[in-house]
C-alpha cells in the first residue's frame, strides 16, 4: 500500500476485487464523449477484469476509504502497460491520479523477479486533455496509429516537487554537491517555468563566480569556480530551436573543449544537447498548476508549484544518491 496523503492511499490488488474496478471504469469511461471505435473499457465485463487483474494484478485508489480510481497493470517484455487507467469524474481533483501514476512507478521497480525500464500508456486523439496529462506525467509520445496514441515514461525518472522559487533553487543547490566536470544536464520547460533559478541553484552549490541570468542574448555564458570544484557552463539554445540548423550552430559553440572541466547545462536543449556527451541528465520543470481538470492536482494559497522530472540516460548516474536530491 502507498500512502499518498490524509485519506488517500493507492494499494495492490487481484481478482478479488475486479468487481469494483469494474464499476470505477465504467463510471469514468461513461463519463467520455462518444468515439468510435468506442473505448473497449465499455466492453469489459466482471470475468474479463477479473482474468486481467488476475495475470499481473492492479491498483486501487481509495479516498476517505472509499474506492475512486483503479488501474490495470500489464508487462510486456520491459515495459508495463497502465490499462484501464480510472478516475471517478467527481474526484479528479484530489490528486487521485497523480497518485496512482507514482505508485504504478513504485509497484514496477519493485517487482521481485523483472527489472521493467519504463511505463506505457494508450491514449486517445480525441482527447487531448487526457494526453496533456499524461505528458505533465512524464510521458512522451513514441507511436501514433489513429486514433490510437502511445506514450512512455522511463521508470527511473525522479520527481520532486517544488513550492517556490526558493525551493527550486535549493533543488539545484542539493543536485550540485554530485555533480562533477564532464557532465551534461539539459533542461526543458515552458517560458517562465524556472529553468534560469534551478540554474542559480547550481551555481550556488558549485560555488562559481557570476550572477546566473538567462543567457539568451549570448547563447552560452561560463561561470569559473571559486574553489576547486568545476567551471559552470550556461547555455542558452532558445534561438537555435527557430534556426535551419540548431544541431550543427549547438556544434559551433565548441562546448566540447568546456566538457573536461565543466558542469554544462543547457536550457531548451531537449533534442538538440543530448548527443554532446555519453550520459546527460533530462531535466523537465512542468507548471503543476494547469488549466486542465485532470492535471490540476497541486493549489491552493496563491502558489505556482513546479513539478521538476529528472531522467538520467547513460552510465554516469548508476551511483547518483537519489535520497539526497
Amino acid at each position: 500500500m502507498t500512502t499518498v496523503g490524509t485519506g488517500l492511499d493507492v494499494r495492490r490488488v487481484g481478482p478479488e476485487q475486479a468487481a469494483t474496478v469494474l464499476g470505477i471504469v465504467r463510471a469514468a469511461f461513461g463519463e467520455r464523449p462518444p468515439l468510435d471505435p468506442p473505448a473497449d473499457a465499455l466492453g469489459e465485463t466482471v470475468e474479463t477484469i477479473a482474468e486481467r487483474l488476475a495475470a499481473h494484478g492492479g491498483l486501487l485508489a481509495m479516498l476517505d476509504g472509499e474506492p475512486v480510481g483503479s488501474l490495470v497493470l500489464d508487462p510486456v517484455g520491459r515495459t508495463v502497460y497502465l490499462r484501464r487507467f480510472a478516475v471517478l469524474p467527481a474526484v479528479q481533483n484530489h490528486g487521485v491520479a497523480h497518485a496512482m501514476v507514482a505508485a504504478a512507478v513504485e509497484a514496477a521497480l519493485g517487482d521481485p523477479v523483472q527489472r521493467y525500464e519504463d511505463l506505457t500508456v494508450v491514449a486517445r486523439e480525441e482527447l487531448p486533455r487526457n494526453i496533456r496529462f499524461w505528458d505533465k506525467q512524464g510521458f512522451r509520445e513514441i507511436a501514433r496509429t489513429s486514433p490510437y496514441v502511445e506514450m512512455r515514461r522511463p521508470l527511473r525518472t525522479h520527481v520532486v516537487e517544488i513550492a517556490t522559487a526558493d525551493d527550486m533553487r535549493a533543488l539545484g543547490e542539493r543536485l550540485a554537491a554530485q555533480l562533477r566536470a564532464g557532465d551534461l544536464l539539459v533542461l526543458s520547460g515552458e517560458l517562465g517555468a524556472g529553468k534560469t533559478t534551478f540554474t542559480q541553484g547550481l551555481g550556488a552549490g558549485l560555488g562559481v563566480r557570476g550572477d546566473i541570468t538567462s543567457p539568451t542574448f549570448v547563447i552560452a555564458r561560463v561561470h569559473p569556480s571559486l574553489a576547486d570544484g568545476p567551471e559552470l557552463v550556461h547555455v542558452d539554445a532558445y534561438r537555435l530551436g527557430s534556426s535551419t540548423h540548431p544541431r550543427a550552430e549547438l556544434d559551433d559553440l565548441d562546448l566540447d573543449t568546456e566538457f573536461d572541466d565543466a558542469v554544462t547545462v543547457v536550457e531548451w536543449g531537449e533534442g538538440l544537447a543530448e548527443g554532446l556527451a555519453e550520459s546527460h541528465l533530462d531535466i523537465r520543470i512542468v507548471r503543476a498548476l494547469a488549466v486542465d481538470e485532470l492535471s490540476a492536482e497541486f493549489g491552493g494559497g496563491g502558489l505556482d508549484p513546479r513539478r521538476v522530472e529528472i531522467t538520467p540516460v547513460g552510465p554516469r548516474w548508476h551511483i547518483l544518491d537519489w535520497g539526497a536530491v
